[in-house]
């Protein structure tokens, strides 16, 4: 069976992840295989909508497999992670520009690329076990997927907060974040989705709405705020140690598992990417780090570490976030020149 199964039901185009003992992890061929389905689907005027769920009831998408990226790079071979990249964000532009309704259905973890296959389009639905999360930065990554667009439109200064955290978002909050649109008991998903596939309309989700789940990140918009207005990370990290709060002590706890190298970039590029009418420009900033990733950042220790050997005791390059330069942040977000990502072309 496919690790992804593609169809047409109905008047809607289908697509299902099915890795589900893999928590749904996306595969490169999985998003060679999406991009694909979505290019025939775009003209055809059979299908009116495209529905995208996965199989289990664990999660959605955990993420990436990068397992191979892993392989590849510590081999010296950084192309493989390179050219993963480069087609996975275009098949995340492709989601976020794309002409028909794009409905996605995300129970349990969404996480990193699984994000950007599902909170890039037009109808995005949670439930009760919805857990979103961009937690890149754990892996000396940042996030990525167009994540960035993502958290530079979140109210105030929580999307500085969640991309350096990596923060699990529950229904509410993922609603409130900007990460979905809408919540909808899970049970009723699999009449929702054939009501969909029969009147290729999207009518049915508003009457399906609930409101949203009460969240946390409204009540913690204050001290959101009051920390994570610095100009640097650094800024914020030295704000959260001089205050002695229950919520600068439990968020010290989450960075400190965090690449100091990523996390600052990840502060530096959320403030970049704001104010962007558009996914391409968060894709081309995120391609900037990760092109870069393999051989100038924390990235292989992370996945050592966290996937390998499983030891949760990664090397950082630097021992705390207030030791990364301001240049060593400028390098990493710095232009690629003739290795900038585009849009144009046809993936393999």
């Amino acid at each position: 069976m496919s690790d992804v199964e593609i169809r047409q039901a109905g008047r809607a185009g289908r697509i299902t992840l099915n890795r589900p003992e893999a928590l749904n992890a996306l595969t490169y061929q999985m998003c060679l295989d999406i991009d694909a389905a979505l290019e025939d689907w775009q003209n055809d005027p059979d299908v009116a909508l495209v529905i995208i769920d996965a199989a289990g009831d664990r999660a959605f998408c955990a993420g990436g497999d990068i397992a191979e990226m892993y392989r590849t790079g510590r081999a010296g071979d950084f192309d493989y992670g390179r050219r993963f990249w480069r087609d996975e964000y275009r098949l995340n532009a492709k989601i976020y520009e794309y002409p028909k309704p794009f409905v996605a259905f995300m129970q349990g973890f969404t996480m990193g690329g699984g994000v950007g296959v599902s909170c890039h389009g037009s109808h995005r639905i949670v439930g009760d076990t919805s857990q979103i999360a961009m937690p890149e930065c754990a892996i000396g990554l940042l996030p990525d997927v167009g994540g960035m667009l993502l958290l530079s439109r979140a109210p105030g200064r929580t999307g500085e907060y969640l991309g350096t955290t990596g923060s699990r978002m529950g229904p509410g909050d993922a609603v409130f974040a900007g990460f979905a649109d809408s919540y909808i008991p899970e049970t009723e998903w699999p009449d929702l989705i054939v009501a969909l596939e029969q009147s290729g309309g999207t009518e049915t989700l508003d009457e399906a709405a609930r409101p949203a789940p009460p969240n946390a990140l409204n009540d913690l918009q204050t001290q959101i705020t009051s920390h994570f207005s610095g100009a640097t990370f650094g800024d914020v990290v030295r704000s959260l140690q001089g205050d002695e709060s229950d919520f600068a002590k439990a968020t010290l706890k989450a960075v400190a598992k965090g690449s100091p190298l990523a996390m600052a970039c990840a502060y530096e590029a959320v403030g970049r990417v704001r104010g962007a009418d558009g996914i391409r420009r968060a894709l081309e900033m995120e391609y900037r780090f990760t092109f870069r990733a393999g051989a100038e950042s924390d990235f292989l220790e992370g996945i050592r570490a966290a996937i390998i050997d499983k030891d949760r005791s990664p090397n950082w390059r630097h021992a705390g976030s207030e030791q990364v330069s301001p240049m060593e942040v400028a390098h990493m977000l710095m232009p690629l020149g003739p290795d900038t990502l585009t849009f144009e072309g046809e993936m393999p």
